[in-house]
């Protein structure tokens, strides 16, 4: 009797995500491009229906060399990336849901969210941002965003 109540739990449920459109969708994983001599063990974006996840990013020129001018460069920086990262993959800011940042130091935030604003004009995405003993080259802030797809 417990087995036919959970099946039939099992099938009300599969029935209400069919209704709701939610549908298992394959993930696709798009490499990293790196520089000329680096490689990463990292996509720059995984692709799951609608949704999209990018890698966290730092504030590193074309030549994958961490750019020069303190925080405020190193953000805006990798907010650009950012911007070109959606672009290839068929969004914008105007359709990130989510953001996480790192900071090297927390005492940065208020310089860090001086760039960070100018980059959302519809809405300001969930975010959390946390203080780190150390991120990758030496930066100052590294950030990842999730987004929708445009349609």
């Amino acid at each position: 009797m417990m087995f036919l109540k959970t099946m039939k739990s099992a099938a009300l449920l599969a029935a209400l995500f069919a209704a709701a459109g939610v549908v298992a969708a394959e993930p696709e994983f798009f490499p990293r491009k790196a520089a000329p001599g680096q490689s990463y063990p990292f996509s720059e974006a995984v692709r799951v229906g609608d949704m999209l996840y990018l890698s966290g990013d730092i504030g590193v020129g074309a030549d994958g060399k961490l750019v020069g001018g303190g925080v405020k460069a190193e953000a805006k920086q990798v907010m650009d990336n950012i911007a070109a990262n959606l672009a290839r993959h068929g969004s914008s800011f105007d359709h990130v849901v989510q953001c996480t940042v790192a900071l090297a130091d927390i005492a940065d935030w208020p310089a860090f969210n001086e760039i960070y604003r100018g980059y959302f004009s519809k809405h300001f995405p969930a975010r959390m941002a946390y203080a780190t003993g150390g991120l990758a080259l030496g930066a100052k802030v590294e950030v990842q965003c999730n987004a929708v797809v445009a349609k």
